[in-house]
């Protein structure tokens, strides 16, 4: 059987890349190859810049009325397809397909904000600030956009990107992971169908060469991208040395914060779901459970519920986690376990090689939980990325968000409460971009902004709501004054101000 191979997407037509370097993409689940995708060359991603930067002298003049329609054909065709893209993200992710329609539903979320547009894009108007001028401002578009993204939204996070970027009139060069690129691929395509112009969306694969090219390109505006903090940080440096304004969402060490009057059994479903849902790749996962009082009694409830969680390939939709995406990820993972062992954590349950009857080969770890976790373990200071829970003890909400305010990285948390004083001081006091108040994802809904903060971001401005119109824009501020033909002048005015 022969193996497909992924084509870019340049200037509209899909393009088989001359790269001679193909890597596979693999089914976690059971190692089969289900596709290649290319690094694409240097003079491909040339091309696909070029193609955008053309494309962009006319759409930037397409009006919004336009603009908005092609969203509201694409938001449709998105709709109609979701099982379809759900099968390719869980084919080569390995996510459950219920996550990954959900997943397919938030990025249904943000192609419905960008549809907003014409309202969006909204400039200022003040009448008659001084004798017969009027001030306004116009958001511009800034040209050709980029957005790189990683393996564990491959719907969700262009979504958060491209919509929004090209409904403001950019163009758009997208380079997904190369890990399950598919399902992308199946996105941008059915732009096309929803009748965007040639060259407004290109795509094209590869690594760490082509992210940095794209992330240094002196015909780049803008770069948006979601990911890890080391790749996110030496793009971000990159681009501003470069002069491209650039948004990096990177890394993060999300908690918990479980309070003893909480709803117990609404808080330890929640908390799991967080943890090990997606097997636990989620930026937004809050892997750091901080049982506070009482609520550490709760522990031995919290192994029992996460044992009893089926893993399973992502295509049994019982199964609430799948597979690690790679064996990679799966190695990583289970060292960093081993670590927490090392290193004097209590292991509650281990999830290493669990066994998944008839998926011998898949890159699975099942819900693994430590408890007498401290600061300075590696479990603690590095980002998993896998189904691993750490629990830590506090004795108050005081001591429990200086915890959460130590930790470098401001992503999101959360904490479960019936007391409305208990969330108000968490929410005044915890310096965390994203809050959820009995809310164990606070992935904000698409027309809000995503604010993750400190080490978890570079860049003033987020993805989706109005930050990314900012984002995604540039402000004409026009002072107007139109004068009778035949008025008489004032005279000479040598000072600033205008009368």
């Amino acid at each position: 059987m022969s193996i497909r191979k992924v084509p870019m997407l340049i200037n509209g037509q899909e393009v088989l890349s001359d790269s001679g370097n193909w890597i596979d993409v693999l089914n976690p689940a059971t190692q089969e190859v289900v596709a290649q995708v290319p690094f694409a060359t240097i003079v491909e991603v040339d091309q696909a810049v070029a193609n955008a930067k053309l494309a962009f002298k006319s759409w930037r003049n397409v009006s919004l009325a336009k603009r908005q329609q092609f969203l509201l054909n694409f938001l449709q065709l998105v709709r109609a397809n979701t099982q379809k893209i759900a099968e390719l993200i869980t084919l080569e992710h390995g996510k459950t397909l219920p996550d990954a329609e959900g997943e397919v539903g938030r990025g249904i979320e943000a192609i419905e904000n960008a549809c907003m547009i014409t309202k969006l894009q909204l400039g200022e108007l003040a009448d008659n600030v001084a004798g017969n001028v009027n001030v306004y401002t116009l958001n511009k578009p800034l040209g050709v956009g980029v957005g790189i993204t990683a393996f564990n939204f491959p719907i969700m996070l262009p979504c958060f990107m491209f919509p929004i970027a090209i409904a403001c009139g950019n163009t758009f060069v997208l380079k997904p992971s190369e890990q399950d690129p598919t399902s992308t691929m199946l996105l941008a395509q059915l732009a096309y169908q929803a009748g965007l112009p040639d060259g407004v969306l290109n795509v094209v694969h590869g690594g760490a060469d082509v992210a940095n090219h794209l992330a240094e390109h002196p015909d780049v505006k803008a770069l948006s991208f979601i990911g890890s903090t080391h790749v996110g940080t030496s793009l971000y440096r990159r681009a501003s040395h470069a002069g491209i304004r650039a948004q990096c969402m990177m890394g993060a060490k999300n908690h918990c914060v479980v309070m003893p009057d909480a709803n117990k059994d609404q808080a330890i479903n929640h908390l799991l779901g967080s943890c090990f849902g997606a097997a636990g790749q989620r930026c937004m996962a809050n892997s750091v459970a901080i049982l506070v009082g009482e609520a550490k009694d709760w522990l031995p409830e919290i192994v029992a519920k996460a044992k009893a969680m089926r893993v399973d390939a992502g295509t049994n939709r019982t199964a609430d986690l799948g597979p690690l995406v790679s064996p990679q990820a799966k190695q990583r993972v289970q060292s960093l376990i081993t670590s927490g062992v090392d290193q004097g954590a209590s292991l509650q349950l281990d999830g290493r090689d669990p066994d998944v009857p008839g998926y011998a080969q898949g890159n699975f770890v099942a819900p693994t939980i430590f408890s007498d976790v401290t600061t300075n373990m590696d479990i603690y200071t590095q980002e998993i990325f896998g189904p691993v829970m750490c629990v830590m003890e506090s004795e108050d909400i005081h001591s429990a968000i200086e915890t959460i305010n130590a930790n470098p990285n401001g992503n999101g948390t959360s904490i479960f409460t019936n007391s409305g004083w208990n969330a108000r001081h968490f929410e005044n006091n915890i310096d965390v971009g994203q809050i959820g108040i009995n809310i164990p994802i606070p992935v904000p809904v698409a027309y809000f902004s995503f604010t993750g903060s400190r080490a978890s971001k570079l860049g003033d401005l987020g993805p989706n709501g109005q930050q990314a119109v900012q984002f995604w824009t540039q402000t004409h501020t026009v002072s107007a004054r139109w004068f009778e033909p035949d008025a008489a002048s004032d005279g000479v005015n040598t000072t600033i101000t205008m009368k």
